[in-house]
């Protein structure tokens, strides 16, 4: 009778085999790609601008694909899974296929991997055998199995290693190290459900310090960008970290995962133009990040909407024009009506002040004994534009304003601070007052964003692009499906994701740079990791 080491040597060795296979399929996927790749950068004919998009587009799509082979070369495979049909699946950090597309290795994505975390011997999912690969680099060193199927122990054509959760346990018992593990291939049932939920809500990821929450986040971001890839590579996600050096990390993390491409930032880094990490003093930090910050803002922005102390006598080309209170009241109300931020609602507010105004300038005109019809009023208005005090004094009355310029100013005067503040904030309000030229602290960060949405911008222009963009888009799916026909046949490319390359290529910026320079960029997935450091 074969001894045990035997036994386990024979499997390692049969199980190596297979690993070769896969690793064997990988590098020639690898050669491929980097074929592909030298193919395109020496075709430096390209003459026109499209030519070159093309170019470059496909450039992109094959560098990507490298980076993700080359991230997985060391080590692709962890598991396998021997199921009740007589079935046998490995399961890796990305999905490997023979050229004629029969499945090698499933993705640790992929829905039928999930019963890799999720069986048990109580609810078995029709798994008999778990086995867990344990790697240094691409040399399988030792095997674990979990036997949930008990008749697996009496057939001969199965030799079981180790029952229990032996890579589990390795996993938990082992020496940490200052880089977090990648546990694809140890994740539990509790952390896989968290990882793979339909949630499309808030997310709160709980638990004490290193039982994996973040890695468990990170893990949630790569399978959702796997399983919504086409949405999240338009939309991207989000992680928010507490630190440059935790993103650092996160990086060199994710692309093991099998991902890239993710947009992560600090606190500090979430409103474009602005990068700071500097903080204020923690009794400033406590009153900014009070939820009552967000009614003295308004407070504040609505105290910019100003009725004059008086009536306001204007002369237009000699004829005087009483602008009155009553008519600014009247256009004030119109324009809050309108229920449109500070900077488009000023639209409204001129408008109406500006029909008020020129219905008294007619009447001014006919006093003077000028005839006025109604043909006129185009060139009356008009007058009243281009009039230097008139200008002003709407200006005086509803004046626009940068986020920016809207809080450097707020924070440099006390006694607007006080008429806008709260009746819980009146006794703390004075700490926000500072000279006008002080630089941005990360706390000011989310007030630079609710005073960004209480100002707003123009929509009109932003709607016109969308519509350009999408009918840009569609014209770019179509063109790309032809140029596949005739360059690319190695079914690695698609025609939306050439299209999407041409875009890019065509803006000029990565999804990091245009997500984090659009302060209303709506990312399909936000990660926050150490939630509960944030203030309301």
């Amino acid at each position: 009778m074969e001894d045990a080491e035997g036994q386990i040597a024979r499997e390692i060795a049969r199980e190596q085999t297979y690993a070769d296979r896969l690793y064997t399929r990988l590098d020639e996927l690898i050669i491929q790609v980097e074929r592909n790749l030298d193919q395109i950068q020496a075709s430096q004919h390209a003459s026109t601008h499209q030519n070159r998009s093309e170019r470059d587009s496909f450039m992109a799509l094959y560098e990507d694909r490298l980076a993700l082979l080359r991230s997985v070369a060391r080590s692709v495979v962890f598991g396998r899974l021997d199921m009740d049909d007589g079935a046998r699946h490995y399961i890796g950090r990305i999905g490997l296929f023979t050229p004629k597309r029969e499945q090698l290795l499933v993705d640790w994505r992929a829905p039928a991997a999930a019963a890799f975390y999720r069986a048990t011997s109580a609810e078995r999912l029709e798994v008999r055998l778990r086995r867990h690969l344990i790697n240094r680099g691409r040399t399988v060193i030792g095997l674990e199995d979990d036997v949930l199927d008990q008749a697996v122990l009496e057939d001969p054509g199965h030799d079981v290693l180790l029952q229990g959760e032996g890579a589990l346990l390795a996993a938990v018992s082992g020496k940490r190290t200052g880089r977090m593990g990648d546990i694809v291939a140890t994740i539990q049932g509790e952390q896989d459900r968290i990882i793979r939920s339909e949630n499309r809500g808030v997310m709160v990821v709980q638990g004490g310090p290193g039982t994996g929450k973040t890695a468990v986040a990170l893990h949630r971001a790569a399978y959702l960008l796997y399983t919504h890839r086409r949405r999240l590579e338009h939309t991207g996600v989000l992680i928010m970290a507490p630190t440059t050096g935790f993103l650092r990390y996160i990086e060199r993390v994710l692309p093991g995962l099998g991902e890239s491409g993710v947009v992560m930032l600090t606190p500090g880094e979430l409103f474009p133009g602005v990068e700071t990490f500097i903080h204020d003093e923690d009794e400033v930090a406590r009153v900014k990040g009070d939820s009552a910050m967000a009614t003295l803002i308004s407070r504040a922005v609505k105290q910019r909407q100003i009725i004059p102390r008086q009536d306001i006598r204007l002369r237009i080309d000699g004829t005087p024009v009483t602008l009155s209170r009553e008519m600014i009241s009247a256009a004030r109300r119109e324009a809050r009506a309108s229920h449109k931020p500070h900077n488009a609602a000023r639209a409204v507010f001129v408008r109406s002040a500006m029909d008020r105004l020129v219905e008294k300038y007619e009447k001014s005109l006919r006093a003077q004994g000028h005839t006025v019809i109604p043909e006129d009023r185009p060139d009356l208005l008009a007058d009243l534009r281009n009039d230097p005090e008139v200008k002003r004094q709407l200006n005086l009355a509803w004046l626009p304003y940068t986020p920016q310029g809207f809080l450097k100013i707020l924070f440099s005067r006390p006694d607007r601070l006080r008429e806008a503040a709260p009746r819980s904030l009146a006794d703390r309000v004075e700490l926000l007052a500072r000279p006008k030229d002080s630089p941005w602290t990360v706390e000011d960060v989310p007030l630079l964003d609710e005073v960004a949405e209480l100002l707003g911008e123009d929509a009109a222009p932003a709607e016109a692009k969308a519509r350009d963009d999408a009918e840009r888009r569609r014209a770019d799916v179509e063109y790309a499906r032809e140029v596949i026909e005739n360059v690319d046949t190695s079914g690695i490319i698609r025609a939306e994701d050439l299209a999407d390359q041409v875009g890019h290529i065509r803006d000029g910026r990565t999804l990091a740079e245009r997500a984090s320079s659009e302060r209303s960029w709506t990312y399909g997935h936000v990660v926050v990791d150490e939630a509960q450091e944030h203030s309301p």
